[in-house]
């Protein structure tokens, strides 16, 4: 026998379209239904505070008495205050060197602990434990590490014959900086490490393999292999790591208070003083913005560059 296959009524078509619509419109509900609470997160925490500093920006804002409109004064006048410059400069000096010591460190700890060698576990985690300190934290034990008398760097010294006198590190600038790079460098270095090491351990290694097999030695290996496929990776950190610079603050009130001679005020840390100290909410509001505009253009300028000599599909 052979069976026939009765046609679909054509007025069966529009109602299957209509079925597959609602169901496409469900799951765009759902979606948004599931999304919903981080959506509001981000509206609360961040859209509203950046709208409301954007309108203190445009007036003059003192923390006692009545705001006044004043328009675009208070970021004509960020253009001429030397202070803010200066700061500016300082926060870009120390960005500068603090990613540079970051990755040197970072990234050759990242490829010792990627190998699976003997009690790599017990590295990771000594390397690591530093990030689990808080910033404040840390800045307080290394204040107290470099302490002219209670401290343990100095009186170390002294012990072992080195100086006459145990030093003050953090009286000038040059070694005061070179604490709080250092003290940084520990703090920072093991979370750097982790990111990089997510990306050394997603390559394959079957392409190091074969490079090994084609006669590649470990620099050509590293150089051709291993940075291409990790730009991503290293975007990333890069950007957490300049971010981070940029927005330091903690390090330079707890160790210096900006000093000596106010040479380590860094934009957050002047953005405070006007704001909290000055009392000058418009103006501070103002510095905030910008110093949020100089972050976006940073970072997209960052995963610009990173992407040059990426295959485009």
């Amino acid at each position: 026998m052979t069976s026939v296959v009765s046609p679909i009524p054509l007025a069966a078509a529009p109602a299957r379209r209509n079925t597959r619509r609602r169901r496409r419109a469900t799951t765009g509900w759902r979606g948004l239904a599931y999304i919903a609470p981080a959506m509001l997160l981000v509206l609360i925490f961040f859209i509203l505070p950046v709208c409301l500093t954007v309108w203190m920006s445009l007036h003059n804002w003192p923390l006692m008495g009545v705001h006044k409109w004043i328009g675009l004064k208070n970021y004509t006048r960020l253009l001429s205050d030397a202070r803010f410059l200066q700061a500016l400069n300082f926060t870009a000096f120390y960005t500068l060197v603090v990613t540079i010591a970051i990755f040197a460190v970072a990234f050759p700890l990242a490829l010792f602990v990627e190998k699976q060698r003997r009690f790599v576990g017990f590295y990771r985690t000594i390397i690591f434990l530093p990030v689990v300190v808080g910033l404040a934290t840390a800045s307080l034990l290394w204040a107290w590490l470099s302490h002219v008398e209670s401290g343990f760097f100095g009186p170390f010294l002294k012990m072992l014959g080195l100086v006459e006198r145990s030093p003050n590190f953090l009286a000038t600038f040059d070694t005061a900086f070179l604490v709080i790079v250092v003290m940084v460098v520990w703090k920072i270095a093991g979370f750097t490490m982790i990111i990089l090491l997510t990306g050394l351990q997603a390559i394959p290694a079957e392409l190091d393999e074969a490079a090994r097999i084609d006669g590649a030695r470990r620099f050509q290996r590293f150089r051709h292999l291993t940075l291409p496929l990790m730009r991503r990776t290293i975007a990333l950190a890069l950007i957490v790591s300049i971010t981070g610079s940029i927005l330091a603050f903690d390090q330079f009130y707890i160790m210096t208070s900006g000093g000596p001679q106010n040479r380590m005020i860094s934009v957050v840390y002047y953005i405070f003083n006007q704001s909290f100290v000055s009392f000058n909410l418009g103006y501070g509001a103002a510095l905030s913005i910008v110093l949020l505009a100089i972050l976006v253009v940073i970072s997209i300028g960052q995963l610009k560059l990173l992407k040059i000599g990426e295959d485009r599909p």
